[in-house]
C-alpha cells in the first residue's frame, strides 16, 4: 500500500502521515505488530475484493490506543457517556471500543465502518461487516503471531473469511476458558453466531 493510494476520504492525510502518528502512539514492538496486521488485512481485502484503503487504515489504527492508561480510558468512557458497564472491564476491551473514540478525536477518522472494525476487533460481534472480519482475522494471523494451529488459522484467513472468523472465535474462547479468563458477553454472541452451525 503506497501513500499515493490514500484518497483522503477516510483519513485526512497520506499513509506516511498516518504511520507517523501511529508510531508516535505505541511502542516499537506494538508498531511492528500493527504493520503485520496491515499486511495481512490488505492481502485478505484483495482476496475478498474489498476496499484496500479502508482495510489498510483500519488495520493501522486498530491498536492505536492500546498503550493508553486505564485512567485515560475511564475518562473517555465518562466524558463521552459510553456504556457505564465498560468501566468494569480492562484494556483488552477498552483499546477497541473506547479506542475508536480516541482515534476519532486524534486522527480525525469519521468513517463508522472503520471505527466499528476497531471496536469489534477483539471480541467480534454477532453482525460483522467484511471490514470487521478482515481486521478481526488479520490481527489474529499476522506473521508475528505464534500459537498452536496458527498455520491452520492463516490458511483459513486466506481461503474463507467466515471460516477464519469461526476458527479464531472458537479458539480464543477455548483459551479463555482453559485459563479461567473472564469472557465478555459479546464474545458469547460472536461464538453463537459464527461457530455454532
Amino acid at each position: 500500500m503506497s501513500e499515493q493510494e490514500y484518497s483522503r476520504k477516510y483519513f485526512p492525510g497520506t499513509r506516511t502521515e498516518l504511520l507517523a502518528k501511529v508510531k508516535n502512539s505505541v511502542s516499537n514492538k506494538r508498531y511492528q505488530h500493527i504493520l503485520g496486521v496491515e499486511q495481512a488485512a490488505v492481502r485478505i481485502a484483495k482476496l475478498n475484493k474489498f476496499n484496500i484503503e479502508k482495510a489498510s487504515i483500519a488495520a493501522l489504527v486498530h491498536d492505536y490506543a492500546k498503550e493508553r492508561s486505564a485512567e485515560e480510558f475511564k475518562k473517555v468512557i465518562t466524558d463521552k457517556n459510553l456504556d457505564a458497564d465498560l468501566l468494569n472491564w480492562n484494556n483488552y476491551l477498552w483499546h477497541g471500543v473506547v479506542g475508536a473514540e480516541i482515534i476519532k478525536d486524534e486522527l480525525h477518522i469519521e468513517n463508522e465502518e472503520i471505527l466499528n472494525a476497531v471496536r469489534r476487533h477483539t471480541v467480534g460481534a454477532e453482525n460483522m461487516t467484511i471490514l470487521d472480519k478482515i481486521v478481526y482475522v488479520a490481527d489474529y494471523v499476522e506473521n508475528g503471531r505464534v500459537f498452536p494451529d496458527v498455520n491452520i488459522a492463516r490458511t483459513l484467513a486466506y481461503s474463507n473469511l467466515d471460516d477464519a472468523v469461526a476458527f479464531e472465535t472458537k479458539h480464543t474462547l477455548e483459551y479463555l476458558i482453559s485459563t479461567n479468563g473472564v469472557v465478555y458477553p459479546d464474545a458469547i454472541l460472536t461464538y453463537n453466531k459464527w461457530v455454532v452451525k
